[in-house]
C-alpha cells in the first residue's frame, strides 16, 4: 500500500507563492505517475496537474498554466507543486494522488490509485 502525506499549505495573499510537497511511502511499484487535484467549497474535485514516470511529461489544467508547475525528485520520493501568483479562485483543499503500476499522465481521477489526506490553501484578497 502507498501512502501519500501532503505539507506545504496555508493563508497566504493574493499574489504569493507556495509550494505543495507529498511524500510518498510504503510498499508499492518503484515506478508511477502522479498528480494533483483539488476540491474548493461547494464543488466536485478536478485535476490541476499530472507527471509522467520517471517525469519527462507534465499535464496542466488551463487555469493554472504558466503560474503552477509540477515536479518530483524521484531519490525522495516526494512530488512537488510551485504555485505562484495565487488567486482568490485557487482556494481549495489539494489532494496528491499516484497511478501505482502506471508511468503515463492522466486528468481523470479514477485513474489514480492512491490519494493523500489533502491539505488546505487559501488566498486572500
Amino acid at each position: 500500500q502507498l501512502q501519500l502525506v501532503e505539507s506545504g499549505g496555508g493563508l497566504v495573499q493574493a499574489g504569493a507563492s507556495l509550494r505543495l510537497s507529498c511524500a510518498a511511502s510504503g510498499r508499492g511499484t518503484e515506478h508511477f505517475a502522479m498528480g494533483w487535484f483539488r476540491q474548493a467549497p461547494g464543488k466536485g474535485r478536478e485535476f490541476v496537474a499530472a507527471i509522467s514516470w520517471p517525469g519527462a511529461k507534465t499535464e496542466y489544467t488551463n487555469f493554472v498554466k504558466g503560474r503552477f508547475t509540477i515536479s518530483r525528485d524521484n531519490v525522495l520520493k516526494t512530488l512537488y507543486l510551485q504555485m505562484d501568483n495565487l488567486k482568490d479562485e485557487d482556494t481549495a483543499i489539494y489532494y496528491c494522488a499516484a497511478r501505482p503500476g502506471s508511468t503515463t499522465t492522466s486528468r481523470t481521477a479514477a485513474d489514480f490509485d492512491s490519494w493523500g489526506q489533502g491539505i488546505q490553501v487559501t488566498v486572500s484578497s
